[in-house]
């Protein structure tokens, strides 16, 4: 006879899970910040490929526990190529866009990547989204356009790598769905090596060289990027994905708290009200998904920005 799971044992449990969430949110908008501040002096190929080298530093264990061989063993490769470059994308286009705009901008847009989880998934995983979803996903469509303000006069290249990136960075988080049964290692593995190719490419006529303390910087947005990778994908496993989705919201506050302490920067009414609208609506997508599903897939927790 199986004797049932104490209660204290699963708050303890859950508690641990919203704590790593929490934690590894925490990690990716400290590393978004050391990204910010490397950019405004270095290429961002150069930032890219240094910082995918650092990644490796935590994956090389991962990779030997499993054994290297099991990299070569994918399921569907021509949707792990996608997802690469989807990866690949996100990374590069973020950076670009934190060169010129304040961090808590560029976070904003990445924000309404669940909203666009869930009009693709309609179109490209053939789920049902009911009235009240798409009412959510087109008000997150509007807070998007605020925040974009497209006028001639007001709309800036780097809004636009911003837009694309989180366009990209949610056909990202499709493509997980597709691909459950690929093992995180893997994953990281190629969309680190995608990263680091385009890199190392765009930092060709760009190169500048670092001191130790600006490559040990660079190298540490790696680490810090995979550890809280690591942080969320077990936060995952401890507790419902319906409870972690929306802790990470606090990467947005973390955006602002990090952009006004290191780079002064205090976002403009226009980036309130719609970042404010898509958190909103993004609460409301989850809310309705745990409703009718029971429960919000995993896939739609991002793991981070980039």
């Amino acid at each position: 006879m199986v004797e049932p799971v104490p209660n204290s044992m699963i708050r303890n449990v859950l508690l641990a899970g919203i704590l790593l969430m929490l934690a590894g949110d925490f990690l990716f908008a400290l590393n978004d910040a050391m990204g910010k501040w490397l950019v405004a002096s270095f290429s961002v190929g150069q930032v890219v490929l240094i910082r995918s080298i650092g990644a490796f530093i935590v994956l090389g264990p991962m990779i030997a526990n499993q054994g290297a061989g099991r990299l070569f063993r994918m399921e569907r490769p021509g949707l792990q190529v996608l997802r690469v470059v989807a990866t690949t994308l996100d990374t590069a286009l973020f950076y670009a866009a934190v060169v010129y705009l304040p961090l808590a901008d560029v976070m904003s847009f990445y924000m309404a990547g669940p909203i666009y989880v869930a009009a693709l998934s309609h179109f490209l995983l053939g789920e049902k989204v009911g009235w009240r979803r798409w009412v959510a996903i087109l008000l997150g469509f509007c807070g998007v356009v605020i925040m974009l303000k497209p006028s001639s006069a007001a709309f800036s290249l780097s809004s636009g790598f911003a837009l694309v990136g989180s366009l990209a960075f949610a056909f990202a988080i499709i493509l997980n769905r597709r691909l459950r049964g690929t093992s995180d290692t893997n994953l990281v593995t190629w969309q680190t090596i995608g990263t680091l190719v385009v890199g190392g490419a765009l930092a060709i006529g760009a190169w500048k060289t670092p001191t130790a303390l600006d490559l040990g910087a660079m190298l540490l947005l790696g680490i810090v990027s995979c550890g809280a990778h690591l942080m969320i994908t077990r936060a995952l496993k401890l507790a419902p994905a319906s409870t972690l989705a929306p802790l990470h919201y606090t990467l947005l506050l973390w955006a602002v708290v990090f952009g006004l302490v290191f780079f002064g920067d205090v976002p403009g009414p226009r980036i309130l009200i719609g970042s404010g609208i898509i958190v909103v609506a993004g609460l409301f997508i989850f809310h309705r998904q745990k409703v009718v599903d029971t429960t919000v897939p995993p896939e739609n927790v991002p793991k981070g920005v980039n």
